[in-house]
């Protein structure tokens, strides 16, 4: 019925789009993997069951809030209506201060409590993460 070079034309495309679909198929998982969302201290406080997944916190930095031992640094965040209280070990980025915003990666102790592993800079004193924008309501 169909020739030779017609089932040998059809069987690559059909090993082609085989290929194609497995490599998307795992660069998708590979990602999932790695994926680390963001949550405002409200979002955290609405959770109904805490993971232990890596996770990051934006907010604020509430004023007065920042306090600093000989190897570890304390501070709360805010999205003015819920607050998380960050323990860090490490130095923090020249831009971190209080009232600023602010995106720490770590892992969730409790609902009030979060250890931190990376503090994340802010790019210039105007800038702010889309996330932590849209979570504290701002424009």
């Amino acid at each position: 019925m169909y020739g030779r070079k017609v089932k040998l034309r059809f069987l690559f495309v059909v090993l082609v789009l085989i290929t194609l679909i497995l490599t998307a198929f795992l660069v998708l998982k590979s990602l999932e993997e790695n994926v680390v969302y963001f949550q405002s201290p409200s979002e955290i406080k609405a959770l109904s069951e805490l993971d232990k997944k890596k996770i990051r916190v934006g907010g604020m930095v509430k004023k007065n809030s920042i306090s600093v031992n000989s190897s570890e640094i304390n501070f709360i965040i805010t999205d003015f209506k819920n607050e998380i209280n960050v323990i860090y070990k490490g130095s923090v980025p020249n831009l971190f201060e209080e009232e600023k915003g602010v995106v720490a990666e770590g892992f969730l102790k409790d609902r009030n409590f979060f250890s931190a592993t990376k503090i994340l800079a802010k790019h210039d004193e105007n800038y702010m993460p889309p996330e932590v924008k849209e979570a504290l309501g701002e424009k």
